[in-house]
């Protein structure tokens, strides 16, 4: 079962969004969702709702690489909201900040890393609570790799401030293991002339929520957002964006790309780019697609557009879902290559154009690898129907 509901929505006025809920620190703001919720419907609620409880939240395991002009330090709840940019949009982020410390890890302004700083965090069978702050100073340049692994019931938040004019690259792996369930706020705030890549993998088990947010702290910062996941048998992964355009001459650029395999199989990916009246001279597009590989799987994309402006260089977006492209199995079969082969090539070719961009080899080998073991489990590839295209602009 698939789903795909482009939508432009025209703002005059005052800009409210019935996409987004209004950010809160008060955790009595937030409540528990009934799943009638806008931002809510298509979750299976259920599944996150210990994430929503009164806990008790304990710490997850963390352990850092730092290259040199990187320092770190833990902080109390207090200091980490003073730092803040972005506020809890709802109680899973809410109890996220909750935690005691935060970690806070510091980029040095000018600072020219000659490693990628490395964050992992290695989750157990128990309730717990993260909050974490990267700072990347201005015109420095850096690679980040956060790391998810384990069994861990995670509320999670991660904010990462960039700078004026550094550059920097955020790839963050999602690698639970089987029984986990991570609900997680990710935001980004990009200064003036600031650009950033930011690389979501979502390739384990266990069931996964991100609301993933930008915003530009000034003109001329561009975003290109990437990612893929692969969903498996009866597991539910869901990516939430917002890029909010509230500054002029800013860029962003989104890609996701997403396979599924299994009965129950279910992915949500909801886009959406926010243009504001001042955010003239902007360019925006984000696109979705989505492989089906057996029966039984559902796609929810919902690609949008709210704008208050019509003085940019371009907006636009695209989704697509469906199964294999016959015509090209066809071909390769045509040429000699068995048909299993010819399937997993297919796959491949389908998440390695988003995987080669992102300029570290062994992340880049992982992803590939990860990408194999799955495939090497699905038993029953259909091809039946070609992939089909609803794009708009």
């Amino acid at each position: 079962m698939t789903r795909s509901e482009p939508r432009v929505v025209s703002v005059s006025g005052a800009f409210t969004s019935h996409l987004h809920p209004t950010p809160s620190w008060q955790l009595t703001d937030h409540t528990v969702p009934t799943g009638l919720e806008e931002n809510w419907r298509f979750t299976p609620v259920k599944r996150f709702k210990p994430l929503m409880t009164d806990g008790p939240f304990g710490q997850i395991s963390v352990t850092t690489t730092l290259p040199e002009g990187v320092t770190s330090r833990t902080i109390d709840a207090a200091a980490a909201k003073d730092l803040s940019f972005d506020p809890p949009v709802d109680l899973v982020a809410a109890k996220a900040v909750q935690a005691e410390q935060a970690l806070l890890i510091e980029v040095a302004p000018q600072a020219v890393l000659d490693a990628p700083v490395v964050i992992t965090t290695d989750g157990s069978d128990e309730l717990a609570a993260s909050h974490m702050i990267i700072t990347v100073g201005h015109h420095a340049e850096a690679t980040i790799v956060l790391q998810r692994t384990g069994v861990s019931r995670l509320a999670s938040k991660v904010e990462v401030q960039v700078d004026e004019g550094a550059r920097v690259d955020v790839i963050t792996v999602q690698d639970w293991a089987t029984g986990a369930v991570h609900g997680g706020q990710y935001s980004i705030r990009i200064g003036r002339d600031a650009k950033v890549r930011s690389f979501q993998a979502t390739i384990g088990q266990g069931d996964v929520r991100l609301v993933e947010r930008v915003e530009y702290a000034g003109p001329g910062g561009e975003l290109n957002q990437l990612g893929i996941y692969f969903v498996q048998s009866e597991q539910h992964v869901e990516h939430r964006l917002l890029v909010d355009h509230n500054h002029p001459n800013t860029v962003s650029l989104v890609d996701y790309r997403g396979a599924l395999q299994g009965a129950g199989a279910h992915s949500v990916w909801i886009g959406d780019a926010l243009i504001r009246k001042t955010a003239v001279d902007i360019n925006t597009y984000e696109t979705n697609k989505n492989l089906m590989l057996t029966e039984g799987c559902r796609a929810d994309s919902v690609p949008n557009l709210e704008i208050e402006t019509g003085e940019i260089r371009g907006a636009g977006h695209s989704s697509s879902t469906g199964r294999f492209d016959a015509n090209q199995l066809f071909y390769l079969r045509s040429r000699g290559i068995p048909e299993e082969q010819a399937r997993r090539l297919i796959v491949e070719g389908f998440f390695l154009d988003i995987i080669r961009r992102i300029g570290l080899p062994e992340i880049e080998a992982r992803l590939v690898e990860a990408l194999n073991v799955q495939l090497a489990s699905i038993e029953d590839l259909s091809h039946d129907a070609l992939l089909s295209e609803d794009d708009q602009a």
